[in-house]
């Protein structure tokens, strides 16, 4: 499966971000790329313990039947649910995110496991660190799918 820990998906994840530029339009969604771009470094700093959002409750009830789909290789599907926490409304600068996501995935793949955080995902609870790299990847996916990257 593509995650975060493989040498051709992080470089994959790279030229699809290198195709966007601060007029790349969304097909689905509200965010323009810039609050996209800061989305994804949020939750990419949450798998690496930089912030840890409070777990939901209906996560706990839902997550053990959702969660073999979260981590499977089928993608994420359009205007998923989002947690508030993840939820970017202002304005963001687009080269300062864009060089933000592409530090953040670089430490995360060269940190490996030892950069992930062992605290809960705030929907599915506790996650590996291969299933944090899968997750992260699947999302990236998913945002650069979104605005045709």
């Amino acid at each position: 499966m593509n995650n975060l820990f493989n040498e051709t998906d992080v470089s994959g994840i790279h030229a699809r971000l290198d195709k966007l530029n601060s007029n790349s339009k969304n097909e689905w969604g509200k965010m323009n790329v810039e609050q996209m771009l800061a989305h994804l470094n949020t939750a990419l700093e949450t798998a690496m313990g930089l912030n840890s959002p409070k777990r939901l409750f209906i996560g706990r009830i839902i997550a053990p039947f959702v969660k073999p789909a979260y981590l499977s290789e089928k993608p994420f599907g359009k205007n998923s649910p989002t947690d508030q926490f993840y939820i970017v409304t202002d304005s963001r600068e687009f080269e300062k995110e864009k060089a933000r996501a592409k530090e953040l995935i670089n430490h995360f793949h060269k940190g490996g496991a030892t950069k992930c955080t062992t605290r809960p995902h705030s929907f599915f609870g506790h996650l590996t660190p291969e299933q944090w790299a899968i997750a992260q990847w699947k999302h990236f996916d998913h945002h650069l799918r979104q605005f045709n990257a």
